[in-house]
């Protein structure tokens, strides 16, 4: 899972970061609201880890921003300082998923991001099968079905395929897509991605005859689309 965390007290980003990499994830930090925009509208990610007092743009805002001008498939937790119930309810209401109050735990925190993870479906075990039009993706088995017939593809092309159906409708950036089924960053080649995304659009058939479009967007990445009869 890919985080995204804004944070400006750079010791606490530290603990938090060390928190979440031990854990398996992801973790990009950022230490101002336009930093943290700039990525967000440049890439994808599961989760968004925001800390409400900031030097510049409060993190209340970064929250509005997001919800008005991006989908709410992404969950989002504050983790600040400000404790009141007021602003919990402020944050709550206003499209955040969770809210903890400072100073946090290792063992409570890392509950928490699970809890997010498997409620938006990122987590691998949050289902075990899932159905997308006519595929069945098996999970555990690491298999994807069309029509019940089972698919040929390779353990990174299910992955990715994995990857695209939980994110019908939105854009995935290479990066993103690099480090989740890779394990790496941008240094690998980006043909990589683009190689595998070729394959499995054939083997899949994720073209406009079998109802599928699986667009590439031009610098940031490619997005799965449903079409709807007679588009």
């Amino acid at each position: 899972m890919r985080i995204a965390f804004l944070e400006d007290d750079l010791p606490q980003a530290e603990v938090l970061k060390d928190w979440l990499a031990g854990a398996g994830y992801s973790c990009l930090h950022f230490e101002t609201a336009k930093s943290f925009l700039r990525a967000f509208r440049q890439e994808s990610f599961d989760l968004l880890v925001l800390d409400w007092e900031l030097p510049e743009s409060s993190g209340f805002e970064v929250l509005g921003w997001v919800r008005e001008y991006e989908e709410w498939r992404i969950p989002i937790l504050f983790v600040t300082h400000r404790d009141s119930e007021e602003d919990i309810v402020a944050a709550l209401s206003a499209g955040a998923d969770d809210y903890m109050i400072k100073p946090v735990s290792r063992e409570v925190t890392l509950a928490r991001v699970g809890a997010l993870a498997r409620r938006s479906g990122v987590s691998p075990d949050s289902q075990a099968i899932r159905q997308v039009g006519d595929f069945k993706v098996l999970v555990q088995d690491g298999a994807i079905l069309y029509k019940d017939q089972p698919v040929d593809l390779t353990g990174k092309e299910f992955k990715l395929a994995m990857m695209l159906f939980g994110n019908v409708g939105r854009l995935l950036s290479r990066n993103h897509m690099l480090e989740t089924v890779w394990g790496v960053g941008p240094e690998l080649a980006t043909r990589t991605v683009d190689t595998h995304i070729s394959r499995i659009r054939r083997k899949l058939r994720l073209t406009p005859e079998f109802g599928w479009k699986l667009k590439a967007v031009y610098h940031h990445g490619y997005r799965l689309e449903q079409m709807v009869q007679g588009q």
